[in-house]
């Protein structure tokens, strides 16, 4: 049992203090203060003790050598040799290049390009295209050869903040009125009908791009239109865009400027002079929101149309909206919108996708109320992309192609598309429901498919049918590079059927409408092959329509059979 100095000190207070109470008598203890220990009182154990030794031994250096003896080895190493990847040479790019083919139909195919460099930024471009055929298509009982030539020159200029381009070109098309029915035309009025037209064509346009700067771009262009009956039609277009940041988001802002004014003398059943004139102003302002996977353009644009000729005018207002989302990356990206402007059409576009027109066509914008769709797009392999879409669109005054009837008046004395061989143009507020699917074959480097079709659903106002709009269209197309030296292609299209005006009766003197008629739909096959022999010359062949098939674009109008043709192309650069 252990005892400590504090109870030994106590005891001995404690006997003392009991003696001295014998001897003295009582006492009274008054305690002044209590004992407080400190620290200072307690005695520090030292971590790192002082140890005291009369004996020091001393370090002894270690000393050691190594005995080396040479062994014989015959182990060589090989030197190592680092993996290269093999590159492939960039192909050779030239500046000019000259393309002449022929083929059946008498049809001649040539093509010259060539870009001169004036200076270091600066650079000169000509381009020269003709095409052509005699014709001969079989039961047309007209002359029926075509050629569309044009010549484009354009100057460029590309600096650090400008670029700059601009362009000038002339075109020349030559038609022929040949869908004349032969039951209603004898052969000796036929005799003395001359079915060619020629459509003439004259333009200049520049367009400027500005880097940090309040005016994103610009682009203007001017365009006259005539023919050879007497049309002329005059366009001017300018588009300045600026962009803004304003809250890290992009602010954009288009203004549109369209001048359209045009005339005919000729017309079936007018003899008057057709004159058209429109002004459009249009302001087209969205927001662009990015935030991360999503994507979202606000915007609406406001027009202001004048038609001078009738003193008639009107505002129009349009929703300019579009989204996409990335929900899974690229393989799947939904989007969706809902969009509408003001389009001004005009007789060279209508010229353009049919040239069969009679002249002095009414010219009138169409009111594209608005068009909305839903879609997903993306891929399903790395290898395989696809695109669907599902739309519904709204039209007021869209242009419709439909036949005319035969001029009831003495034939000698009609113009040569008075002998219901040409087409008019009707307007009518048309509703579109469409469906559209895509897919891409990314195969190898080699080789590329696409494939899609859309097929539609037209609701007429006035008219009894959407005249002349198929109701399916498909398309496929492959790109095929054989070998090093061997290349092809296909293009397959198919259009569905289409609804016409058809057969007239002239009894009482106005053409009245006795049965419409439903053009067949068809099938369209094209293929090519070529051969290259170095990076300067290269040879091709190719072949359209390969069916056969004298299927009708137009009523009345049978396209050539199958067409065959052969040429080459050379690449070339000026002094070298």
């Amino acid at each position: 049992m252990k005892i400590n100095s504090l109870s030994v000190v106590i005891m001995f207070l404690f006997f003392t203090g009991f003696t001295y109470a014998q001897d003295l008598g009582s006492e009274t203890v008054e305690v002044v203060k209590p004992y407080t220990p400190t620290v200072s009182d307690a005695s520090k154990i030292r971590e790192t003790p002082k140890i005291s030794d009369s004996v020091n031994l001393e370090k002894r250096p270690v000393q050691y050598s190594i005995f080396s003896v040479p062994v014989a080895s015959t182990f060589a190493p090989a030197k190592g040799r680092a993996t290269t990847v093999e590159r492939q040479r960039p192909p050779k790019l030239y500046d000019n290049y000259i393309t002449l083919g022929f083929g059946t139909y008498t049809s001649a195919l040539a093509e010259f390009y060539s870009n001169i460099e004036v200076t270091r930024t600066d650079n000169f471009g000509i381009f020269l295209t003709h095409n052509s055929a005699q014709g001969g298509i079989d039961g047309v009982e007209l002359e029926d050869n075509y050629y569309d030539t044009e010549l484009n020159l354009n100057y460029s200029s590309r600096n650090r903040n400008l670029i700059w381009n601009t362009d000038f070109g002339v075109e020349h098309r030559l038609f022929n009125w040949y869908g004349v029915r032969g039951d209603e035309v004898s052969n000796n009025i036929i005799d003395d009908i001359d079915p060619q037209h020629n459509y003439y064509s004259i333009y200049a346009g520049g367009e400027i791009n500005w880097e940090k700067a309040f005016f994103d771009r610009a682009e203007v262009k001017y365009r006259y239109f005539g023919d050879d009956f007497e049309s002329n039609e005059h366009r001017l277009t300018f588009k300045p865009t600026l962009e803004i940041p304003i809250g890290g988001e992009l602010f954009h802002t288009n203004v549109i400027l369209d001048y359209l004014n045009g005339s005919s003398s000729l017309a079936i059943g007018d003899s008057e002079e057709i004159n058209y004139s429109y002004m459009n102003i249009g302001l087209a302002s969205s927001l662009v929101v990015l935030r991360d996977d999503l994507t979202l353009n606000l915007g609406a644009a406001i027009y202001y149309s004048y038609d001078s000729e009738n003193s008639d005018s009107g505002i129009y207002v349009y929703p300019q909206v579009t989204a996409s989302y990335r929900a899974a990356g690229d393989y799947f990206i939904a989007y969706a919108g809902l969009e509408g402007e003001l389009r001004q059409n005009s007789y060279y576009e209508f010229t353009k996708e049919n040239p069969f027109l009679t002249p002095g066509v009414g010219i009138a914008p169409t009111d594209q109320q608005y068009k909305a769709y839903v879609g997903a797009k993306g891929k399903l392999t790395s290898s395989i992309g696809y695109n669907t879409r599902l739309k519904y669109m709204a039209e007021d005054f869209k242009p419709l192609f439909v036949s005319t009837p035969s001029d009831p008046s003495e034939a000698l004395s009609r113009p040569p598309y008075a002998f219901g061989n040409s087409f008019a143009v009707v307007y009518d507020k048309v509703s579109t429901i469409s469906a559209f699917g895509e897919l891409n074959f990314d195969v190898n480097r080699k080789l590329n498919l696409r494939i899609n079709a859309e097929y539609f659903v037209y609701d007429t106002d006035e008219q009894d049918e959407a005249w002349n709009l198929p109701d399916f269209k498909a398309n496929l197309l492959a790109d095929y590079q054989i070998t090093e030296k061997w290349f092809a292609g296909a293009n397959i299209f198919i259009v569905g059927e289409r609804e016409d005006y058809g057969t007239f009766d002239f009894t009482s003197g106005i053409p009245v409408v006795e049965e419409n008629v439903t053009l067949d739909s068809y099938v369209d096959l094209n293929a090519n092959l070529g051969y290259r022999f170095n990076d300067r010359l290269s040879i091709f062949a190719r072949g359209h329509n390969l069916l056969g098939d004298n299927y009708e674009k137009w009523a009345d109008y049978p396209v050539l059979g199958l067409q065959v043709m052969a040429g080459a192309t050379y690449k070339f650069d000026f002094g070298r």
